[in-house]
């Protein structure tokens, strides 16, 4: 029996109402645009709205660094950020968008998994991913908290979504000895499998499932099967 795995989705937990500037943008308004809006990045697009790079709070006060050692943290970024909002920049193509971002952006597509998007986060160890259509059009962002909203499944629900791909892979007499059990998103699986199953398959199709961190595999094999042939009857 084929079992289908259903994910979240890029596009099922990201923000529609992006935020973003254009390679025009000046510097002044690049700080007050993260600011005023409590984000600590934003996409660059052109006039077709495709992503072009990203501009992050890093971006803005990497040149504060060279001025000398500043407070550490947070606060820093913060305050650096305010401060310069407050004040006239000097014209230049490095004060825009255009000669601050990073580019070229790392994207992705809403339909792709959300456990693929934060593995990307994690690899790229950046905080955001501007959501692109198949035209690499700007339709959306989606943030680390986004993806986390997704791992914080209640047990119950992960229950229910392990049990829908766990129990098909047996017939229905064997599906029937299995039981799960799961505790802080710790995936139990435990009773007697029988030949038809396929352990393997099995563990690998809980592990898939959105919100589980760990799947324990405290299955013991069916030894009916191995009982001796009935005895014939004595030939008269």
């Amino acid at each position: 029996m084929r079992t289908v795995v259903k994910h979240r989705t890029v596009g099922e937990v990201m923000t529609g109402e992006v935020v973003q500037a254009h390679p025009d943008t000046p510097f002044k308004e690049l700080a007050r645009l993260l600011t005023s809006h409590h984000i600590s990045g934003l996409p660059v697009v052109d006039d077709d709205d495709k992503v072009m790079g990203v501009v992050s709070q890093t971006d803005l006060t990497r040149r504060q660094a060279a001025r000398g050692r500043t407070e550490s943290g947070r606060d820093r970024v913060l305050r650096a950020l305010r401060r310069i909002a407050h004040t006239r920049p000097t014209a230049g193509p490095a004060l825009t968008a255009g000669g601050l971002m990073t580019s070229p952006a790392v994207t992705v597509h809403p339909e792709q998994r959300v456990v693929d998007a934060a593995r990307i986060m994690e690899r790229r160890h950046i905080d955001r991913l501007p959501v692109v259509d198949e035209e690499d059009r700007l339709i959306g962002i989606t943030t680390r908290r986004d993806l986390l909203r997704v791992f914080l499944r209640t047990d119950e629900e992960i229950h229910e979504a392990v049990a829908g791909v766990v129990y098909p892979h047996g017939p229905a007499h064997d599906a029937g000895r299995l039981h799960i059990d799961v505790r802080d998103g710790i995936v139990t699986i435990e009773g007697v499998a029988g030949p038809e199953i396929d352990t393997t398959a099995l563990v690998r199709a809980a592990w898939r499932v959105d919100g589980v961190v760990g799947v324990v595999n405290r299955l013991t094999a069916d030894r009916r099967d191995d009982s001796p042939a009935p005895r014939m009857p004595p030939s008269p």
